[in-house]
């Protein structure tokens, strides 16, 4: 017997710890079972071809917001070709009406509710004609002789601690990232997240942890990323786990976490400051600044204390610290939305996540969605349209806000024009805006442009506002050469010539260092945004950007400011 999981992951570079995690728990049938592994850019029909050609005799997918339309389209056409064979589904997309998903998919034998690992070995020995009915067996939904649709009894949340580790074997995980548990639920009950609905929460054995990250940090793996959903909602543990790291860092893996900004401890914010820069990253959720909004949607934030702890966090310049913001939450009309936007902002974090809410299956907004006045897309990820509160035309509006925000000051390409850009506009959500009305009036918009092209836009957006640009152009001109040692010299930049000399003494390899004269000093990284535009020097100095020493949290050149009264122009 052949027992083939599926998985559709949204890019390569992501792994599906889900199929990986029932392989590992279904012991007896390991050797029975293979993993295949496929990305939403794959032709379907070649997703199609392979599982065919590998002739499965159970078929299992997992099934998720982004996939949902190529798991579907792929498991129609194959029970097209093979009706013989059985095909379940499992995941958070098909948990919730199960009932009215089995009704409409006909091609479906059944659905693995909620935590299947022991569901699925125990499936296994269903069809390997070692166990029990499907009616025996906990937490399934499935298709009866008549048609009928059938439910078996809930089943109960499984011991975290005895799911087995499932890397081994990390050939197949190479460049990519490891996704890791080491606790299932959440303490919070946020209306619009279906982590919610698990209302245990439960931890992995600590010590099971440790030997686990250390399997990691000896395999030496780019970057482990924790799945659970407030990995500090106990301090105790999130300190033990992260002084373990410490103590035990080989300089090369990053961890991710998911943690609540408010809920960290002065240990806590102690011990992260001495961490190796590079060493974790934190994902730090805040949705709103809307009181009213928070208190809707069942969050508990104390947003002082956020703010408190990020600009902690940031002003150790060791921690990639990334912040979401959800539009289209309920009592956030389009000014509050403005207003959360500024306000996080103005924390300046690596990362600013602008999205849009997506109304779940099984969530409580989507329970109360009527009371709400929210109408979302009937095709996953089920983003939102319009509320109550906000409009569709305003919707539209902070989705050229996010489209600009991604390209200027989330890809990190941009970092000390986006400190200048600061010091002459009161919102940054209003610049962005019309920036991005600026794209689109230009027929700019939709098009893939290159790093200098993106410059050459902004400078224009900048003239056309009859804003002196000449800051601009030599922040830019910093930005790029940041970034690598540019093959195009920008058209505004002035004439290396002169510098020629210079430029052979300090740079004897001219790939690995650029020296670039300029007449205005600039923000370091671990300064804000500017309240006012630097004022242009008397003279110049110049900035040496060494190739071969990059910063661990943006990759950046390492810079060196040297004057010409210095010991390099003696």
């Amino acid at each position: 017997m052949k027992i083939l999981l599926v998985a559709i992951n949204a890019k390569y570079i992501h792994s599906n710890l889900a199929v990986h995690s029932l392989r590992a728990s279904a012991t007896p049938y390991q050797d029975s079972i293979e993993i295949a592994e496929y990305t939403i850019n794959q032709r379907k029909e070649e997703i199609l071809r392979d599982i065919y050609l590998r002739k499965p005799d159970l078929l299992c997918f997992s099934v998720y917001l982004w996939n949902l339309e190529y798991v579907e389209a792929v498991q129609r056409e194959f029970h097209k070709l093979c009706p013989e064979v059985p095909i379940w589904a499992g995941g958070p997309e098909v948990s919730f009406e199960t009932k009215a998903y089995l009704e409409k998919k006909e091609e479906l034998t059944g659905i693995m509710i909620g935590e299947g690992e022991d569901t699925f070995r125990e499936l296994c020995a269903h069809y390997a004609g070692e166990g029990h009915s499907l009616s025996d067996i906990n937490g399934i939904a499935f298709r009866g002789e008549g048609g009928e649709i059938l439910f078996t009894k809930p089943r109960e949340p499984k011991c975290l601690s005895d799911v087995p580790f499932c890397y081994d074997d990390l050939e197949e995980y190479a460049n990519r990232i490891i996704y890791y548990e080491s606790s299932r639920g959440c303490p919070f009950s946020c209306s619009y997240c279906l982590s919610s609905v698990d209302k245990k929460l439960r931890f992995r054995d600590l010590e099971l942890v440790k030997k686990e990250l250390q399997f990691f940090i000896d395999k030496k793996v780019p970057q482990v990323k924790f799945v659970d959903r407030t990995f500090n909602c106990d301090p105790a543990r999130s300190l033990a786990i992260w002084q373990y790291l410490i103590e035990h860092d080989q300089g090369v893996t990053n961890f991710h976490f998911e943690v609540s900004a408010d809920l960290l401890n002065e240990e806590e914010l102690e011990l992260i400051s001495k961490m190796r820069p590079g060493l974790i990253q934190l994902e730090i959720g805040v949705q709103s600044t809307n009181e009213v909004t928070i208190k809707e949607i069942r969050r508990i934030m104390k947003l002082e204390r956020v703010k408190e702890a990020v600009k902690r966090i940031r002003q150790g310049g060791n921690v990639h610290q990334h912040l979401d913001l959800i539009a289209g939450l309920p009592f956030e009309d389009y000014q509050s939305f403005r207003h959360s936007f500024d306000e996080i902002y103005a924390l300046w974090p690596n990362q600013l996540q602008l999205g849009f809410l997506k109304v779940l299956k099984g969530s409580f907004l989507y329970e109360n969605a009527k009371r709400y006045g929210t109408v979302w897309k009937d095709e996953p990820p089920y983003e939102v349209l319009y509320t109550k509160w906000l409009s569709f035309e305003e919707v539209l509006k902070i989705k050229l806000v996010e489209e600009m925000l991604e390209v200027y000051y989330n890809s990190g390409q941009f970092e000390v024009t986006m400190k200048l850009l600061y010091a002459i506009t009161e919102s940054m959500f209003d610049l962005f805006l019309e920036l991005g009305s600026y794209y689109e009036e230009k027929g700019y918009a939709g098009m893939q442009h290159s790093r200098l092209r993106r410059c050459e836009i902004l400078l224009g957006f900048l003239r056309e506002k009859e804003i002196p640009t000449e800051s601009f152009e030599e922040a830019l001109t910093y930005d790029l050469y940041a970034r690598e040692n540019c093959k195009t010299r920008p058209l505004w930049a002035p004439d290396l010539t002169e510098y020629k000399e210079l430029t052979r003494k300090l740079c004897p390899n001219g790939k690995t260092s650029h020296l670039e004269p300029f007449h205005y000093l600039f923000p370091d990284k671990r300064s804000v945004g500017l309240t006012a535009l630097p004022k242009r020097l008397d003279g110049c100095v110049y900035v040496l950007f060494h190739y071969e020493e990059r910063d661990p949290l943006d990759h950046q050149a390492r810079t060196e400011i040297l004057s010409e009264a210095g010991p390099h122009f003696s």
